[in-house]
């Protein structure tokens, strides 16, 4: 057998970390070698010890668990996977977590802390797995300035104020992601102008949180960000994210795109599953369809986007070098659906030059 995963616990609540001590200690490939009650001592432990992968909870005495990840990826990058509360707090301070270099988190039960977490248990440690192979990187200085980010929106190339008009309704941008998704999505809706076409978008992410991640991403972009509401129309200069905990497709109504939200079953494990909204597009949007396949685990979404690519549509895919975790991007290039494989900061650039020939082309043709 391959080395095991290391594991340090840190969480102010000695239940908790019991039972996640246990539940790691139960998995063939894992081992939790220690367990802090506060970032201090966790601070040395990770020292001496150098874990593999450290679970961290978001709110704790002495420094904050927010503060003290700042510190740890801008310091010793590592893979985190954060403890979370299911409060609208917790959902905030969760996106905060991932924005600093966080690779996931797991949402802890309110009530029911024993019996919740040890539901939870397949879980927790198919996201340590996932947090072991992540490519972490050391936390941007640029992070510090987020609420510029908007002058990064403006800085989009200037001709993408042409998009306006017949090619925005008609034309669909869909986005996928999943491990490491909601800082690439940022990257890439931030570059978008406000008249750019809409866009429908699934990341994986359990109810509650998809809340905050639209309202954070609201605030940052040109264009207006939102969870999307069933039977609502899709329109230009707007992006709509799956809500947690449902599945998100589009559907046609006359001339317009339409937001099917609704109680489906999970696809590929997953609720919201990319599948399911690529497979929509590739149905009803056809050749007016973009999809972009962003970093995550697993295949979810491959098939679909080949389907994509078969009625007409141009695919763009991440490339390794800038994913977290090169799984879904990588079964996408293998299902034979991108036109092209590219870094994360070439996405938004390439697709928004790729509109503008488009209006190029139709105000030739008018």
């Amino acid at each position: 057998m391959s080395r095991k995963i290391r594991v340090i616990v840190v969480d102010d609540s000695a239940l908790v970390r019991s039972l996640l001590s246990e539940i790691i200690n139960r998995q063939r490939d894992m081992e939790c070698i220690g367990t802090a009650n506060d970032p201090l001592i966790a601070r040395e432990m990770i020292r001496e010890l150098n874990p593999d992968v450290i679970t961290l909870d978001v709110e704790m005495p002495r420094m904050d668990g927010i503060d003290f990840l700042g510190r740890l990826m801008r310091l010793r990058p590592m893979p985190v996977v954060m403890i979370s509360t299911l409060t609208e707090r917790g959902a905030e301070v969760t996106m905060k977590a991932l924005e600093l270099g966080a690779v996931d988190f797991v949402a802890k039960p309110r009530v029911g802390l024993a019996s919740g977490l040890n539901d939870l248990a397949s879980l927790i440690v198919e996201k340590i797995r996932v947090a072991a192979v992540a490519q972490v990187r050391r936390a941007p200085v640029r992070e510090a300035a987020v609420p510029g980010h908007a002058g990064s929106a403006a800085a989009a190339p200037p001709s993408a104020s042409a998009l306006l008009g017949r090619l925005s309704t008609e034309k669909l941008i869909c986005i996928g992601a999943s491990t490491g998704g909601t800082e690439a999505i940022k990257e890439v809706l931030v570059h978008m102008p406000a008249d750019s076409p809409a866009i429908v978008i699934t990341q994986h992410m359990p109810p509650g949180f998809t809340t905050s991640f639209a309202a954070r991403l609201n605030g940052l972009c040109q264009i207006t960000v939102k969870e999307a509401v069933n039977g609502e129309r899709i329109l230009p200069g707007h992006a709509y994210i799956a809500p947690g905990g449902t599945q998100f497709h589009v559907a046609r109504s006359g001339a317009n795109y339409v937001a099917v939200v609704d109680d489906g079953p999970p696809v590929n494990r997953h609720k919201p599953s990319v599948e399911v909204l690529f497979k929509s597009a590739a149905a009803v949007v056809g050749r007016n369809a973009f999809g972009i396949m962003l970093t995550g685990m697993g295949n979810d979404g491959a098939a679909a986007m080949r389907e994509m690519k078969d009625a007409g549509s141009y695919n763009y895919v991440q490339d390794e070098a800038t994913c977290i975790v090169f799984g879904m991007p990588r079964e996408a290039i293998a299902h034979g659906a991108a036109d092209e494989v590219l870094p994360l900061g070439q996405i938004a650039p390439a697709l928004i030059s790729r509109l503008r020939g488009a209006t190029d082309r139709l105000h030739h043709r008018i």
